[in-house]
């Protein structure tokens, strides 16, 4: 393969590795337990197979793997990447790709993981996308509080740079890290010079975004997945999964279960065989968070399927832990870690996480319940972001799920409502103004 040429040929590439149960991602940390340097990454992988200069309006093979592939963004919003690609690439004028490393849900640590231990598929799948869309630059974003992470990334990038390897320019940025710092406008204002905080749209960056360039803005995950795919093609990819939820997926597993971590697995998998990947439960379980604090609660016994669309998170909770407590507990911290700047985050958010305090702790009046879900259904769709739509739809989950405790709560509080928490959730402290730079 001369990658200078950008041209791809079959069958050139070894096997695509593939670990103990399926793994493709982490396929190299199976075989040796360790990361991968990029000396031991072009030795298992060979360079990436950069397509030919493209024409403006024309789709490109990359575009229309990804395509064919079904691959669905794994940062959250589960869009479909093909369909961003071609976007962008049809776009008027140089472009700018984003990958997005931030993974600002707190219960989630897929990124980090894979960013430490695959850093070059990532920046395999960076630069092919860049040359589908016709990008001159790509900005790696990650959080500033993973300083280590931040160093090692820049060396992994200053390495390729030495070698070669990749046709456009990188460079790795350590941004504030709040929750809403990982949404897609808030990277755009931020590397604009900017707050890392939401905007409103439109336009959307894949419209005028970095420079006010068309911008794709991919998580780190789907990039890798994208380096698989235009390796070993859309067929291969869609091996694993189903047809609805094509691919693997990393899920980040915690809670009550014997071994805690980040785990591969196909996506569209039941819960339960999520869990199981994991040890299993640790006792009896009382409810599921799936996705993260955007995601909801799963009742017992489990039935639905793992996420193939959210953060990739997957939080059991014991029985007889108070899941309103919990609930209560993430929305204090959604409502501290809001942008501030509409009123469903400024008012609405805050009032509600009020409200599930005081239903927890079973300080209940006359007209809570009717005044919650009154509230809860003015915050979807009015704001500048997704961040009231994503905490209405945790406490709402919580509502169904723990619907006994609620009427129990009623009268007062549970045994376990002031017990410690299973869920991972932050100190509820806002943003100053000055930590948004």
């Amino acid at each position: 393969m001369n990658h200078d040429t950008g041209t791809v040929l079959a069958g050139e590439h070894p096997a695509a590795p593939c670990g103990p149960h399926g793994e493709r991602l982490l396929a190299g940390w199976y075989d040796t337990g360790r990361p991968a340097d990029l000396t031991e990454h072009l030795a298992r992988y060979g360079p990436p197979p950069l397509f030919q200069a493209r024409s403006r309006g024309t789709a490109m093979p990359l575009v229309r793997a990804v395509e064919e592939a079904g691959l669905t963004g794994r940062g959250g919003g589960g869009f479909p990447t093909g369909r961003k690609l071609r976007s962008v690439a049809g776009a008027k004028g140089p472009a700018v790709l984003v990958a997005n490393g931030m993974e600002s849900e707190p219960a989630s640590h897929k990124d980090e993981v894979l960013l430490s231990f695959a850093p070059h598929l990532v920046l395999d799948g960076a630069a092919l996308a860049a040359v589908a869309v016709g990008a001159e630059a790509v900005h790696l974003c990650l959080p500033r509080t993973r300083a280590a992470q931040v160093d090692q990334l820049t060396a992994a990038v200053a390495e390729r740079r030495r070698a070669g390897l990749d046709p456009v320019r990188v460079q790795v940025h350590a941004l504030p890290h709040h929750f809403v710092s990982s949404e897609e406008t808030s990277l755009v204002n931020w590397l604009n010079g900017g707050d890392a905080r939401p905007r409103s749209t439109p336009p959307r960056p894949f419209e005028k975004g970095v420079g006010k360039r068309p911008t794709l803005i991919g998580n780190v995950e789907t990039l890798a997945h994208l380096a698989l795919i235009a390796r070993y093609g859309p067929a291969w990819f869609r091996a694993s999964g189903n047809s609805g939820a094509p691919g693997t997926t990393l899920v980040t597993v915690s809670g009550a279960v014997h071994r805690p971590g980040v785990y591969e697995i196909p996506a569209g998998s039941p819960v339960t065989a999520a869990l199981s990947r994991a040890g299993g439960p640790r006792g009896r379980l009382g409810a599921v968070l799936a996705g993260g604090f955007f995601g909801g609660w799963l009742p017992v016994p489990l039935s639905t399927t793992a996420p193939d669309r959210g953060a990739g998170v997957l939080v059991a909770l014991p029985e007889g832990t108070c899941g309103l407590a919990e609930t209560a507990a993430a929305l204090g911290y959604l409502a501290a870690q809001s942008a501030r700047q509409c009123g469903p985050c400024r008012f609405g958010l805050p009032s509600v996480a009020e409200d599930f305090t005081a239903l927890a702790r079973g300080s209940v009046d006359a007209q809570l319940l009717n005044r919650l879900h009154h509230r809860l259904g003015l915050l979807p769709r009015r704001g500048a972001c997704s961040h009231p739509d994503g905490a209405a739809r945790l406490a709402a989950s919580a509502l169904r799920v723990f619907a006994d405790d609620v009427h129990r709560h009623v009268h007062g509080p549970c045994g376990a409502a002031f017990a410690p928490l299973v869920l991972p959730v932050p100190a509820a402290r806002p943003p100053e103004e000055g930590e948004w730079r």
